[in-house]
């Protein structure tokens, strides 16, 4: 039996990421003469982004391209990068239940 092409895709991306639903990680990109830095929330492992972001240096005029967990593509041409940060977003607790 065939899966539709939507759950497809929606299955294809779940798997590819090996996240489970819900968890974000963020990426910080400083981008050279712009004061400030771009923040990325990603689906994508760090090895996926860190993967990423190597094929796009090892080409010439290459092209970093990151989809945020709206869904919206950021694209930034190496030659722009000043830094990249990976890191797992942390979950912080919310009240006064931990001052103990």
């Amino acid at each position: 039996m065939r899966v539709p092409a939507p759950v497809e895709r929606e299955l294809g991306a779940a798997a590819s990421t090996g996240t489970t639903k819900g968890s974000m990680m963020e990426v910080k990109i400083g981008v050279r003469s712009v004061h400030r830095e771009l923040v990325i929330e990603t689906e994508l492992s760090p090895e996926q982004v860190e993967e990423e972001i190597r094929n796009a240096l090892a080409v010439e005029r290459g092209v970093v391209a990151l989809t945020d967990v709206k869904g919206r593509r950021v694209l930034v041409p190496t030659s722009s990068l000043g830094f990249v940060e990976i890191g797992e977003d942390e979950s912080r607790p919310v009240g006064f239940g931990g001052t103990l």
